[in-house]
């Protein structure tokens, strides 16, 4: 089968992460993979891996078990294992520049300050990964690294909960209808919402 794609959602792998706002990457994948019913198996490439077909689409999902920062090379060996082009990759990531609950797809792009996609970007050596941010809002007067390691309240809680399920929604239309496809749908849903 040679139609594949890859959904790479980013976080760091200790207990200790769980539940932070960093790790809504790991979230999203944790979600498809259940829905899939995908055990995702740890050791394999560096990640927390596991694989399913969708629409006659081989789906690999991966959770980098590096910490944040350095995910690129873990996304790096799967997509040369696989030979895969970046068209045929989703990264999945946080955004403190979306309020939380909102979502956006990008077809290609900068990091945008995202160690973890700028990690990606320099090991795959391209800008051209489509990536699904998730917003967990702004930090505020909060140093950003503690922010984004920290848990969010309640209230963000079911924000964030929304917008995992809206992200697997998101996934499941890239996959069957392409990244121009899924910008149309949810990011024209989201700017709605916003207003």
């Amino acid at each position: 089968m040679d139609d594949i794609r890859l959904i790479a959602g980013l976080g760091n792998p200790d207990r200790e992460y769980e539940g932070t706002r960093h790790n809504i990457g790991f979230e999203v994948v944790e979600k498809l993979a259940e829905k899939f019913g995908v055990k995702l198996k740890k050791g394999k490439f560096g990640a927390a891996f596991g694989q399913t077909v969708l629409e006659d689409k081989k789906l690999i999902l991966i959770k980098p078990l590096q910490y944040m920062n350095n995910s690129g090379q873990v996304l790096a060996t799967v997509a040369g294992f696989y030979r895969l082009e970046p068209g045929q990759i989703l990264v999945i990531t946080d955004d403190l520049a979306l309020e939380p609950g909102l979502i956006r797809i990008r077809a290609s792009g900068s990091a945008g300050g995202h160690n973890g996609l700028t990690d990606i970007i320099v090991k795959m050596g391209t800008e051209d990964i489509s990536r699904l941010r998730i917003g967990i809002g702004d930090k505020g007067q909060m140093e950003k690294r503690d922010y984004v390691l920290a848990r969010p309240s309640a209230a963000e809680r079911k924000l964030l909960n929304q917008a995992v399920e809206e992200a697997v929604q998101a996934v499941i239309c890239w996959i069957s209808q392409g990244v121009e496809a899924a910008m149309t749908k949810f990011n024209k849903k989201n700017i709605a919402k916003e207003k």
